[in-house]
């Protein structure tokens, strides 16, 4: 049973999304702000965290930041309407996912479980050994997705689980062009919606933590109107 934490100052939000996702077989631990999750999170780490942006105490960005010190777990944003740069902003700095208030309950459970399934998938190595599994060496690039490592120049690179689908999908045929629509359908499942700039705020949030090994990293390539493409150095 996957322990989801969900942090928002919304009382009515945490008592209808923690019923949902309790009838669906999770375990819910529930905070009114960012602080508190915090310093629970700093005794035990759930498996997920589902944050809100605007909280008291510590906000929802001030938290990733800390999660993200600690581990590389799958972290959703709720966001209002209003809020599209704090969309982008949070997954630039590590969010794999975001939601706009109001939204579906039915549509959040299906963004959790799409993110467990591939992070399953991925740290426990339960999958078959396939072309998608196995360790790919593409230049300077190494990566095994059964361990989730990425080396690039033989330096560690720490990737969300979104990450590495993405840049897994572009280095599996170095030259070749990945629309956003085929990338939308490596990382996300067929009836969970984004839009392009989701996407694209991955790609970017990938390419600066790629960056921060080598500052003249320019493997990935864009082409604008039609997509991505990975150069093999």
């Amino acid at each position: 049973m996957a322990r989801i934490a969900l942090v928002d100052d919304d009382r009515n939000i945490l008592t209808s999304v923690s019923m949902t996702l309790e009838a669906e077989g999770f375990e819910v631990e529930t905070y009114n702000d960012g602080q508190s999750a915090y310093d629970a999170f700093s005794r035990r780490m759930p498996d997920m965290a589902v944050l809100d942006i605007k909280m008291p105490r510590m906000d929802g960005m001030d938290l990733l930041q800390r999660i993200r010190q600690k581990t590389q777990m799958p972290v959703i944003f709720l966001t209002s309407k209003d809020d599209e740069i704090d969309e982008v902003l949070g997954l630039r700095m590590g969010a794999d996912d975001y939601v706009k208030k109001p939204f579906s309950q039915r549509l959040l459970v299906e963004r959790i479980r799409a993110l467990l399934r591939r992070q399953d998938a991925i740290v426990t190595g339960e999958v078959a050994v396939t072309e998608e599994t196995k360790i790919m060496e593409r230049g300077q690039l190494r990566m095994d997705p059964l361990r989730h490592s990425v080396t690039w120049k033989g330096q560690d690179v720490s990737l969300t689980v979104t990450e590495f689908m993405l840049l897994q999908a572009l280095a599996q045929r170095p030259g070749f062009v990945k629309s956003r629509d085929q990338l939308m359908d490596v990382a996300y499942d067929d009836q969970v919606y984004v839009d392009d700039r989701t996407i694209d705020s991955h790609i970017k949030r990938l390419r600066k933590k790629m960056r921060s090994v080598d500052d003249e990293f320019s493997a990935i390539e864009t082409l604008y109107g039609i997509g991505y493409r990975y150069n093999e150095a």
